[in-house]
């Protein structure tokens, strides 16, 4: 086995991590006072304030929420017919209406740098659905959720890199969470031996994610926005997940504190070549075609919680 990593003990799991890394060292429940020492990690004030708690989950006793102190992101904001959405969607989700006929499917592109469970990248593909219970127009809501920066979502797709994060996905979450090779690529963090390639690459955002076999999926690239440095905790953002755990309802908050970033309606000159795996298919299937919004996010600070009971459907006999 190689020596740069260890088998630790998840619930009934047994994974490997990178050998003295955080999960290794800190099992989700780290010393803060050392975090803040590793400069990769950066300014983690905002995690102070947020206890954690040793709570029961589906793979036994565990400390959250999970916190992840420096992340980044690519989303793409589609159009997609609301037949096909709702097609794909459980019942009682619903599909946010955005315009008459269609919702909207968000893919996104994660870098975790830096976070409980150790470094990975992980993609999304889900759709933007009503809040639970919601009633009244759909207009309203989604102008609301727009200015609170607030979103539900049901995810369809959540590949991620590492095993660990595949185990706690599935067996903790119970998100369709697979192993794929991916890459996430922000300016000049993006790797080339050329200098000539290097200077063009700094103005780009990539990203790629391989199929079964390692077989082409997606493949995203875009001229990098001007991106806007803002104060922590002044940008903040929460995305709900709803699924069923054990055949119940549940809702997982993500808490994200952005610190760099840019958006563009209706961006020009984005690429995103489709080569036949899953995640190319589902978009497909789903029909996401019009491009609203590209979001890129160089810097920003998340708390993941575990999900809890979601009542809302209770009433609807779901």
């Amino acid at each position: 086995m190689d020596r740069r990593y260890t088998r630790v003990e998840f619930g009934p799991h047994t994974v490997e991590v990178p050998a003295g890394g955080y999960y290794d060292r800190y099992r989700m429940n780290p010393n803060l006072d050392e975090v803040a020492r590793d400069p990769a990690a950066g300014n983690i004030d905002y995690f102070r304030r947020i206890p954690k708690q040793l709570v029961d989950s589906r793979v036994g006793p565990t400390w959250a929420p999970n916190f992840y102190y420096r992340t980044r992101n690519i989303q793409l904001l589609f159009l997609a017919p609301l037949s096909r959405l709702r097609a794909m969607l459980p019942t009682p989700l619903e599909p946010l209406r955005a315009f008459p006929g269609f919702g909207l499917v968000a893919l996104t592109f994660f870098s975790y740098a830096v976070c409980d469970n150790d470094p990975y990248d992980e993609v999304s593909i889900a759709v933007v659905i009503r809040r639970p219970g919601a009633r009244g127009s759909h207009a309203l809501e989604l102008r609301d959720s727009m200015r609170r920066r607030s979103f539900h979502a049901h995810v369809l797709a959540l590949p991620v890199s590492t095993e660990i994060a595949r185990v706690r996905g599935v067996y903790g979450y119970q998100l369709p969470k697979w192993r794929a090779e991916i890459e996430v690529s922000i300016g000049a963090d993006v790797r080339a031996r050329e200098v000539r390639a290097r200077e063009v690459r700094a103005r780009e955002v990539r990203a790629r994610i391989a199929g079964p076999g390692g077989a082409p999926d997606l493949s995203l690239s875009a001229p990098l926005p001007a991106l806007r440095d803002v104060v922590p905790q002044s940008h903040m953002g929460t995305t709900t997940m709803v699924n069923k755990v054990d055949g119940q309802w549940h809702q997982a908050t993500v808490q994200t504190n952005t610190l760099s970033f840019a958006q563009r309606l209706f961006p020009r000159n984005v690429t995103l070549l489709r080569s036949g795996g899953p995640l190319s298919e589902l978009l497909d299937g789903l029909g996401a075609s019009t491009m609203v919004r590209l979001d890129v996010v160089k810097d920003a600070q998340i708390v993941l919680n575990l999900p809890t009971p979601l009542r809302a459907f209770d009433r609807a006999g779901a």
